[in-house]
């Protein structure tokens, strides 16, 4: 009772969610195709969301919180004139319209100066419907219940911003449940909520705005076009599945002696006589641009990320069978 059927099975999938349902339920369907019981995924998307999914599988979520970290890129439509208490179009009924005869809808220069604030590094307020704790209470508890939301701004990093189409950007919509569309790519660190990007850019512009639709196109060196779709996963996920070693291909690699491989295996630090003589070198203090490695047994099996520490030994971290 309780154990997986297929307790070998590790690695990611790349899944492209439909809208409709949360993340929680896409990770259900795999658990349920995979018959294991240990999955989960590296970033939420919201129901409305569509987009880069990436599934961690049995002993592959050991390793999330290397993953956690990476970058992503989104597509977002934001549509400007409307304003949302969930800064998205979930809560519509709710939304407070900004009437046409206001004349505030953005002009293309206004907009430019506007979007060049939400560039670079910057303190950004989450939306109050977001999982965000208080007290080890999720912010959206409290917001359903018209409680008090005392969220704290965060650092976040917007390296990539780019306008792909405006519609009815400088002059008044002829719609006023409609407002002025904006399409943006964005590339931005984890953490950063698009839809308050929608929102605090509809502040600013003094026109109101939320986030319409959004697509998750990348996560760190995954792209949403390498996902399957949920009605391709239960014939095609084992062979798609991203195994250990290249999920984490981004982290510089050492190949260990067998003593090594033995130490790693208990969790003991590591020093440059454990390595293959032709990595022996990457355990020399500022050598490699990342403090973690890869440590790999002689037959190319991951088998522990390490950290590279002051005392120039590799001490591992998350070991791995």
């Amino acid at each position: 009772m309780g154990v997986d059927a297929a307790p070998a099975i590790a690695g990611a999938l790349l899944i492209d969610k439909p809208s409709g349902p949360t993340s929680h339920d896409v990770v259900a369907v795999v658990r349920r195709m995979l018959k294991t019981s240990r999955a989960g995924h590296t970033g939420t998307l919201d129901p409305l969301a569509t987009g880069l999914l990436v599934i961690l599988v049995g002993q592959a979520t050991r390793v999330a919180q290397f993953l956690a970290a990476d970058e992503k890129e989104y597509v977002a439509d934001i549509r400007f004139g409307v304003s949302t208490p969930t800064y998205d179009a979930t809560s519509l009924a709710e939304a407070v319209r900004y009437p046409i005869a206001d004349n505030r809808y953005p002009m293309d220069v206004e907009l430019e100066t506007v979007l060049d604030r939400f560039r670079g590094s910057f303190l950004q307020m989450p939306p109050p419907f977001s999982a965000k704790k208080i007290a080890s209470v999720p912010a959206y508890e409290k917001a359903r219940k018209n409680q008090p939301v005392d969220l704290k701004p965060v650092p976040v990093t917007v390296r990539e911003l780019e306008v792909l189409h405006a519609s009815d950007i400088g002059h008044r919509s002829s719609d006023v449940d409609r407002g002025s569309l904006l399409r943006v790519r964005v590339a931005a660190s984890a953490g950063f909520y698009v839809r308050s990007l929608a929102h605090d850019v509809g502040e600013a512009l003094g026109c109101g705005g939320h986030l319409e639709a959004l697509r998750r196109t990348r996560v760190g060196r995954f792209r949403v076009e390498q996902g399957l779709t949920l009605d391709r996963v239960e014939t095609e996920a084992a062979a798609a599945l991203i195994p250990l070693n290249a999920l984490l291909g981004d982290m510089p690699a050492v190949t260990l002696t067998a003593e090594g491989a033995r130490r790693a295996a208990h969790g003991n630090p590591l020093a440059a006589h454990h390595a293959e003589k032709g990595d022996s070198p990457l355990f020399l203090a500022g050598k490699g641009d990342s403090p973690l490695f890869r440590l790999l047994d002689g037959g190319g099996t991951l088998r522990a990320v390490a950290e590279r520490r002051a005392d120039g030994l590799l001490h591992p971290l998350v070991v791995l069978g």
